[in-house]
């Protein structure tokens, strides 16, 4: 199955990050693609944080999901809208939710994200806590690929990545497939990206493709990019360094197979 990691440098307004995220999404079904991911925020990385409130929608209805089921539509794609935020009991946060999108525009999954960044090195600060609602569930759904293989997906997103137990629960329930659209920050990206994803592809023996915000944004930040697919065995099979593009690659069930037949850690875990 090829699949798309789609890298972007959101800006503040919508409805020029939803332009820009349709045209990539075009390339990548123009080039094969069964499934597309675009990254976290990719709608919106607002001047502040508490602009994620003023863009909150309801489960189910809102401009980002009618984009997104109507571009799975478009396209034939299946799309993991990486991340967008959703209402929450509490007006002053919101949920950020990972949703996935089959060719026919129906929602399939949502993911609220569980594990909340926050960063202080003195010089820059992050607290996701501010005006985001954590999650509390592990989310796996079913992919049917056209070439006959159901692929379990594990949905994940950003920080995630630096919590192992998240996706060894999501391993537990079949996932053979594990997605993290991010926003790293440049600063944590440049020291722990890449060596947490292969670690986490490596323990699991699964796929993992990740793809990330990459570059300067309207808003000042600065995001790491190095958008990704890694094998079972942890190799970083393609990438892109910054700036828009998408990252395409030909996974292959097969590959889990062999490296779960090999090395069968997921059948020796005690605890």
């Amino acid at each position: 199955m090829k699949v798309a990691a789609i890298q972007m440098v959101s800006a503040i307004a919508r409805e020029a990050n939803l332009a820009r995220a349709h045209g990539l999404l075009g390339e990548a079904a123009a080039a094969g693609a069964e499934l597309a991911v675009l990254p976290e925020y990719f709608c919106m990385m607002g001047a502040r944080d508490t602009d994620k409130l003023d863009l909150r929608e309801t489960a189910g209805a809102g401009t980002v999901q009618g984009f997104l089921a109507d571009a799975a539509r478009e396209f034939g794609l299946w799309i993991v809208g990486g991340t967008l935020p959703l209402e929450s009991s509490d007006r002053n946060h919101v949920f950020n939710s990972s949703l996935a999108y089959a060719p026919d525009g129906s929602c399939v999954a949502r993911y609220d994200k569980i594990h909340l960044f926050f960063f202080d090195n003195g010089r820059e600060r992050y607290d996701e806590r501010r005006v985001i609602a954590p999650g509390t569930q592990p989310v796996t759904f079913e992919l049917p690929s056209r070439d006959g293989h159901g692929w379990r997906v594990g949905l994940s997103v950003c920080y995630d990545l630096r919590f192992p137990e998240l996706y060894r629960e999501l391993a537990r329930q079949g996932a053979d497939l594990l997605l993290v659209p991010s926003a790293f920050t440049h600063t944590t990206g440049a020291a722990h990206w890449e060596v947490l994803l292969r670690a986490r592809a490596i323990e699991n023996l699964a796929w993992v493709v990740a793809p990330a915000q990459g570059g300067t944004h309207e808003n000042g930040r600065r995001t790491w990019g190095q958008s990704m697919v890694v094998d079972p065995w942890g190799m970083v099979t393609a990438q892109q360094a910054s700036g828009e593009g998408v990252v395409l690659f030909d996974i292959d069930a097969g590959r889990v197979d062999s490296a779960r037949v090999q090395l069968p850690v997921l059948s020796h875990r005690v605890l």
